[in-house]
């Protein structure tokens, strides 16, 4: 499967714990299927999955879950991105021999690196596997941003792709004049929030992670700009920008688990230092979505 073959809504898949932080199985498939008749992939392991919040192997299992769930309803991208390179080609090395179609990385975080380090972590690892790279650009999360110069670095490398998580649909414009040069390479908007502004621009594909939890919202949205119905999609944006925000009542991922369960869905316990949110905050999330009409 080529970079450019994604499309669609491609949530961040969450990972379900157990209360005493251990892998719960049964939550996580169940979360698979929770998503996958609303989408056109998966992206776990990353922020929502908790990835950088597990060991290399709890990493591996999570994936291994997750893959045979799916059971090639959608292409996967696993998230393999870790704080240095040997344990990103590990991990990336592994996500293709079990059957993920891609796989995606953040910059490598906690220390500072200069550009040309950061070119070197992902020169190894597109020469580690023959399945697409994508570049996670989440600057907030990482604390080393991508510049243009380094995309387009890497473009001539073979780089599949790129998540962009900047929230800036004027740093995507900026990438996608840098990469006009490379008609191949996937660039994915990652969020929801902007998804109609960067469809306009030339958006195939959202990592959504809304899509956790109101999946066919998203696949709404994403239908009715296909189809061309302006007004219908900006009404669905809207809609869905307000949703996105009472998933905000409490730290994200907590609140997403929550809302989860509001919904039927057995998706486990948040890992520590998450904790679940109070039942103050649950009563006003759950509230909120049942005056959208959403419980």
């Amino acid at each position: 499967m080529k970079a450019k073959d994604f499309k669609g809504v491609i949530p961040p898949m969450m990972t379900a714990f157990t209360a005493e932080g251990e892998i719960y199985e049964k939550g996580t498939r169940e979360i698979v299927d929770f998503i996958v008749p609303h989408v056109q992939g998966l992206y776990p392991c990353g922020t929502y999955g908790s990835g950088p919040m597990m060991s290399i192997s709890e990493r591996k299992k999570a994936a291994e879950i997750i893959i045979d769930q799916t059971n090639g309803r959608v292409p996967v991208i696993v998230h393999v991105g870790t704080a240095d390179t040997r344990n990103t080609v590990d991990l990336a090395r592994h996500a293709e021999s079990i059957g993920a179609k891609a796989v995606g990385t953040i910059t490598p975080y906690y220390n500072n690196y200069s550009e040309d380090a950061i070119f070197i972590h992902f020169q190894r690892l597109i020469q580690a596997v023959k399945i697409p790279v994508f570049l996670y650009n989440n600057p907030k999360t990482s604390g080393n941003p991508v510049s243009t110069n380094l995309l387009v670095r890497l473009a001539k490398e073979g780089l599949g792709g790129v998540k962009d998580s900047s929230f800036d649909i004027i740093n995507y414009y900026h990438s996608q004049i840098a990469l006009q040069g490379f008609p191949e390479l996937n660039l994915i908007i990652g969020t929801e929030a902007i998804l109609v502004a960067a469809f306009d621009a030339g958006a195939r594909a959202a990592v959504t992670g809304l899509g956790n939890v109101y999946p066919e919202l998203i696949r709404k949205l994403y239908d009715a700009y296909l189809a061309g119905d302006r007004k219908k999609a900006m009404q669905i944006q809207k809609d869905v920008l307000e949703v996105r925000q009472i998933t905000k009542f409490g730290p994200t991922v907590p609140t997403c688990h929550s809302i989860l369960k509001m919904r039927g869905v057995d998706a486990g316990y948040p890992r520590l230092p998450f904790t679940p949110i109070p039942p103050e905050v649950e009563k006003r999330v759950k509230e909120a979505l049942q005056k959208k009409g959403l419980l």
